[in-house]
This record gives C-alpha cells, structure tokens and sequence, in this order.
C-alpha cells in the first residue's frame, strides 16, 4: 500500500473523539492503539479486540506518529 493511501486511514474530525486523530472515523484513537502496541499488546490481539480494525490501520497509525516524530524539533533554551 503506498505511503498517501495509507495515511488516508488517519481522519481528524471535531466531532469525533474530539478531534483526535483517529482510524477511518471510527472511535479507535491513533493515541489508543499506540498505548496498547506500547504495553505489549499484540497487532493479532488488537484484531480480535476490534474487528472493524484492519492491519493497515495500525501500520497506518505507526506511520502517522513517525511522520509527527520526524517534524518534531528540539531547541536547547537556557540561561548563559
């Protein structure tokens, strides 16, 4: 699947989750996916939690946090 259409996957809505990023619409949080993946739950795990999810989707949410990693930048700020 390419890079564009994956990230098709990522919607942001006001009136969804509050406007947190989430997977095709649905109730399911890029944020809330990522904390499961973080404390060991599995991508089969996650599948059979949720089967409206699709693999796609949680490769599509892993893409989303690199790309936001990747803008991020550090400013050292300090007294001399």
């Amino acid at each position: 699947m390419e890079k564009g259409n994956m990230m098709d996957r990522i919607t942001v809505h006001p009136d969804v989750m509050v406007g947190k990023p989430t997977i095709r619409k649905m109730r399911i949080t890029v944020e809330q996916l990522l904390r499961a993946l973080a404390n060991g739950v599995t991508t089969d795990q996650l599948l059979d939690d949720y089967p409206e999810l699709e693999k796609e989707d949680i490769r599509a949410a892993l893409l989303y946090a690199s790309q936001l990693v990747d803008e991020e930048r550090v400013y050292a700020v300090g007294a001399n």
